[in-house]
């Protein structure tokens, strides 16, 4: 899930739009309003926030500071007219990246992804027991991810999983973070019980294609992408 805040509603509403028609869910919140959130939120939530999308306005080196505080996901601020002294400000305010509009939804997600590598590390190397040479590629940019060199065609939630597991690979993790992640801890009308559907779709594709399965399934206790 990506967190919008931005004094215009219509702006929110915009990237929420171009943020759904890739898979991925979001949520908008006013500067103010976004203060207090963050303030009161719990860990879970937080957790299920992948990226911190920041408009133009006047709070953002204040918001970017209170979100340090809570969460290590990565902030990118959108900036509606280039200029190198508001860049140089919000990079040393703790902003980790800053585009300049208009930008396309898939650029935000493959910086995101890139300022999480760079964060929280690369993947572990591989035991004795797993392949050296990574069969399945995924992208997190909207592109379909591919196993041996050839792409796999998902639907976007299942796409979305995917990227969630191998970016936690050798974590176990629930099937409430998993849904709050793909369709975002405020969302209604869905149950949680869809990600049941999802991931058993998603683990019969990859085994016909891999030859095993590389996500492990425990009842009551989750998913883990071991490879």
């Amino acid at each position: 899930m990506y967190f919008l805040v931005d004094p215009r509603e219509a702006v929110n509403e915009g990237y929420k739009a171009s943020f759904e028609r890739e898979g991925v869910s979001s949520f908008g919140l006013l500067p103010d309003e976004f203060l207090s959130w963050i303030e009161a939120a719990s860990q879970s939530d937080l957790d299920a926030v992948q990226g911190f999308l920041l408009g133009d306005f006047e709070e953002r080196a204040k918001c970017a500071t209170s979100i340090r505080r809570h969460s290590r996901a990565p902030i990118i601020a959108l900036a509606d007219l280039r200029s190198l002294e508001q860049t140089v400000q919000l990079l040393d305010a703790g902003i980790d990246d800053v585009l300049p509009k208009p930008v396309h939804v898939r650029e935000i997600l493959a910086r995101s992804e890139a300022i999480w590598r760079r964060v929280n590390g690369a993947l572990p190397a591989p035991t004795e027991s797993a392949p050296t040479v990574e069969r399945l590629k995924v992208f997190h940019d909207g592109r379909d991810p591919e196993i041996d060199g050839v792409p796999l065609s998902l639907p976007r939630r299942e796409r979305h999983i995917l990227e969630y597991l191998v970016r936690n690979r050798g974590r176990r993790l629930t099937k409430t973070q998993v849904f709050n992640v793909v369709y975002g801890v405020y969302s209604n009308g869905v149950e949680e019980s869809v990600i049941e559907g999802h991931v058993s779709k998603l683990r019969k594709k990859l085994s016909e294609r891999l030859g095993h399965d590389p996500i492990e399934a425990k009842r009551y206790m989750g998913y883990t992408y071991n490879g």
